[in-house]
């Protein structure tokens, strides 16, 4: 499985996270389906409330209007287009999964009224004016893994390179 982010969803990131400094801040992956297991951030929701400098709480409450104003835009074609997953950031931690992110992408896997297969979660920080970030997979029937995550930069994909910091922190090697 592969995530591409667009460079206008990298740019908003960007914005975004710079936007809210020390404080952490998520929302919604919003996406495409490539086929073959790859699939585009086409779009993402932004919620500015709910964090501190170490935490980030999330309220689903806060995104619905513009999951459906995606769902809208796209024909309403949830084949093709769907909520992917959530994202948010770690302004002064490594770019993985907390334990308390990781229970929280489990119930939400599990709850049926989300009605997912899979969740993806992108943890992301600035470091100088660079994105850094990581994205994970959870399913209800593995434990949860990093999968790639690209970008377009200059006409060519590029795949983020943070993966062995997510392996050494989740499996403590």
């Amino acid at each position: 499985m592969t995530i591409h982010l667009t460079p206008q969803t990298v740019k908003r990131l960007r914005r975004e996270l710079r936007r809210a400094g020390k404080r952490e801040i998520g929302g919604l992956l919003m996406g495409e389906d490539l086929g073959n297991g790859d699939f585009r951030v086409v779009d993402i929701s932004v919620q500015r409330s709910g964090g501190t400098e170490v935490c980030f709480i999330r309220n689903p409450n806060e995104h619905q209007a513009e999951l459906d104003a995606f769902f809208t835009r796209t024909g309403k074609d949830y084949r093709r287009f769907n909520y992917l997953g959530e994202w948010h950031s770690h302004p002064d931690f490594d770019v993985v999964p907390s334990g308390r992110d990781i229970a929280t992408m489990l119930s939400l896997i599990n709850d049926s009224t989300v009605g997912s297969n899979f969740l993806v979660l992108v943890v992301a920080r600035l470091s100088g004016k660079k994105v850094e970030a990581t994205a994970s997979v959870f399913t209800r029937e593995a434990m949860p893994f990093c999968i790639s995550l690209t970008t377009e930069h200059e006409g060519k994909m590029q795949e983020w390179s943070l993966v062995s910091k997510w392996i050494k922190k989740i499996f403590r090697v």
